[in-house]
């Protein structure tokens, strides 16, 4: 998968993808059905288009990264460069991929303080001011590392997710597509970019993004059941069945992965491998809704 940050550039590296399913039924149905299921695949398109958090911004936390020993040979560096930015600016990003914000924002902070245009670090601490919360601080963070270096395809690809957070899906479109017209390598550029063709109905463009994200990062199960998605609006139910098996076979522990599957078996009145299905999505995630609703659907 994805790293959880966006740490930086030499020597360093927002919430997984959470695909949401659903769609209209394959084969004959009644109008009346067939109505209910177009209107209950444009409402989980539209709720996965907003979802807080896309694919590479806050994946897993990763102890190790903060672990004791870890931080302990980082802080040994620092102890002999005192006044070296990067040590900080390194050992920040260790404390953020292990879950400890506060420290980290402190890394950050000391590293800008001794090095007042390091774009990577306000590009760093903006991520680490979304987890906590101070929005305004992120957008500030984020337009200052962008105006350091108008290169950066980082700081675009994060103002992006803060900006489709907080729902100006143009001005998230416009950063993910100012990253992509920099050549970013950066798979999430394109994922995020398909979520909002995604939303706007526009699947052919969002499979097509979703496939270079998937190629950029075969790994990532995030993008699978992104451009499952939008095989399931197309009608496309092979397809998308491939792409959510394929989610699953990368990480097995994504309870959208699993609804995902169910919906196809579902489709396919195999009620019985769909129950089975659902079930472990809902052991995954006890409070995902599809998954609950799901069994409730093919449990009996």
């Amino acid at each position: 998968m994805l790293r959880a940050m966006v740490w930086i550039d030499p020597g360093m590296p927002d919430v997984q993808y959470t695909g949401f399913l659903h769609a209209a039924s394959a084969g004959r149905a009644s109008p009346t059905r067939a109505l209910v299921r177009s209107a209950m695949l444009g409402l989980m398109l539209a709720i996965a288009a907003c979802q807080t958090n896309p694919m590479g911004e806050l994946a897993s936390i990763d102890p190790a990264q903060g672990s004791q020993e870890n931080i302990s040979s980082l802080t040994a560096v620092i102890e002999r460069n005192p006044r070296d930015p990067e040590a900080y600016n390194v050992r920040g990003s260790a404390y953020g991929r292990g879950g400890r914000y506060q420290e980290a924002l402190r890394d950050f902070d000391t590293a800008i303080q001794l090095r007042p245009d390091f774009f990577q670090a306000y590009s760093n601490r903006a991520l680490i001011h979304r987890f906590l919360g101070n929005q305004p601080q992120a957008l500030a963070d984020y337009n200052r590392a962008i105006q350091l270096n108008a290169s950066y395809d980082a700081a675009y690809i994060g103002r992006g997710n803060l900006y489709r957070r907080a729902g100006r899906t143009m001005d998230a479109f416009n950063d993910f597509q100012k990253a992509i017209q920099l050549d970013t390598t950066d798979a999430r550029a394109y994922h995020n970019r398909g979520l909002i063709y995604q939303s706007q109905n526009q699947h052919n463009f969002a499979i097509e993004d979703f496939s270079t994200a998937i190629s950029l990062s075969p790994d990532s199960p995030e993008p699978y059941n992104g451009r499952g998605l939008s095989y399931i609006a197309l009608n496309d139910e092979d397809n998308a069945f491939a792409d959510f098996n394929m989610a699953i076979k990368l990480n097995d522990r994504i309870a959208e992965s699993w609804a995902n599957q169910a919906l196809v078996y579902e489709r396919r009145g195999d009620k019985s491998r769909a129950a089975k299905s659902y079930a472990r999505a809902a052991q995954l995630d006890p409070n995902y809704r599809p998954a609950t609703d799901g069994l409730a659907r093919t449990r009996g």
